[in-house]
């Protein structure tokens, strides 16, 4: 019988974990001039605690960057209006609540702001971050994952948007 219940266990939860989706993302690095190299993926993974975003990327600048989920699937380099720089095709922090403020992962402002991404000496980031107010990554499916040239403070003081600044990785989360 111990048998029987254990196999219907292990059965159920890789029957459970099947039905958890994962997303790959290629990341590459964004200029003025438009996209440049790939430098990695970040893999979005749906949990019971919100969505996983693992990184996998290379030769970026070591230390804190902002990490964000922005509005609009485009990685190019000009924005709605004409405006050029690095990414702006991809718009601001995803907001569908409309909260026009910039906030740490748990709170109350943008649903696209996400922990910091860790960036080692050697250049790579691997370590996993909780995007907890995100519950599943179809949420979040034809938007873009960005990486932020500076650290983020999750607020708009004394910088707008937790001061990350230019763009300096980005990354379209497929349909």
């Amino acid at each position: 019988m111990k048998k029987i219940v254990l196999a219907l266990s292990l059965s159920a939860l890789f029957v459970s974990s099947a039905f958890a989706e994962v997303v790959t993302v290629d990341m590459n690095i964004v200029t003025n001039d438009g996209i440049a190299e790939k430098i990695g993926t970040v893999e979005l993974q749906d949990t019971e605690y919100g969505v996983v975003l693992t990184p996998n990327l290379t030769n970026l600048t070591p230390g804190v960057h902002g990490f964000h989920v922005h509005a609009n699937p485009s990685c190019d380099n000009t924005a709605p209006d004409g405006t050029k720089g690095p990414a702006l095709a991809a718009g601001g922090h995803f907001d569908p609540a409309d909260t026009k403020k910039h906030g740490a992962p748990w709170g109350d402002g943008h649903l696209g702001d996400l922990p910091p991404l860790h960036v080692v000496a050697d250049g790579t980031a691997t370590t996993a971050v909780l995007a907890p107010r995100i519950k599943s990554v179809a949420d979040i499916k034809d938007r873009a994952i960005m990486v932020h040239v500076h650290g983020d403070n999750f607020s708009d003081d004394p910088v707008p948007l937790g001061g990350g600044g230019a763009r300096m990785a980005c990354g379209v989360i497929p349909k």
